[in-house]
This record gives structure tokens, sequence and C-alpha cells, in this order.
């Protein structure tokens, strides 16, 4: 009896493609879901990864995920560092502890909103092209 190969699936180029970009997608969200326990250090390479690799995004999903990310990231240094200038005055010290405690919480919710966006194979921002 002869084996019928049409109805098999063969992966294409743009299929590998995008299942190696969703695999990075999840690796980059769990290095900066760990940059708590690492000092930050896997947040510096999760930006440097979301930059080598964005040109290759254009025009898939994952395009806005790496968006999310960076934007993510830059913010929460703008962030870092104002609570930085309040920490180092006496009066501001509470309000930086505040601040840091809110922007974790933000980071937090980035990262788990993007990664289970990334989960159900959708877009960070819906209406935007990247």
């Amino acid at each position: 009896m002869a084996t019928d190969y049409t109805t098999q699936v063969t992966a294409t180029p743009d299929t590998d493609k995008l299942d190696g970009l969703r695999k990075l997608t999840h690796i980059l969200y769990a290095l900066y879901a760990i940059f708590w326990l690492t000092g930050g250090i896997t947040a510096l390479i999760a930006i440097v990864v979301n930059y080598v690799k964005r040109d290759d995004t254009r025009g898939t999903l994952y395009a806005s995920h790496f968006a999310w990310q960076i934007r993510t990231f830059w913010w929460s240094i703008v962030w870092t560092v104002v609570g930085g200038f309040m920490f180092v005055t006496v009066l501001l010290f509470p309000v930086a502890i505040a601040l840091w405690s809110v922007l974790s919480l933000w980071m937090l919710y980035r990262i788990v909103k993007g990664w289970l966006y990334l989960n159900d194979r959708k877009p960070m921002y819906p209406d935007q092209q990247f």
C-alpha cells in the first residue's frame, strides 16, 4: 500500500522562523522575569537580544512583544533613576521606596501580561504595525 504524502504537513522556512522567534520571545520574558534575582544582569542580556533580533521580528506579532519589552526596560530605567535621586535625599526617601515598590509591581504586570499574550499568540499592540 502506497503512503499518501499529500496530507503531511511540512515545515517551511517561515514556519521555522516564527517558531524560533516565539521560543526566543519566551526566553526573553523569562530573562526579564528573573532579573530581580540576578541584580539586573538578565535584563541587560535581554535588552541586547531585543535590539539585535528586532529586525527579524518586523511584520510579525513578535515585533509588538519586542516593542513591549523594550519600552518596559527603558521606562523602568527612567523610574529607577528618578527613585535613586529621591533616595539620596532624606526627605524623599519614603517616596523613593514607594516609587520602587510601584515600579516593581508595574514591571511584574507588564511581564505577566506580555507573557500571557504571547502564550495566546496575541500581539501587544493590535492596532499598530511594527
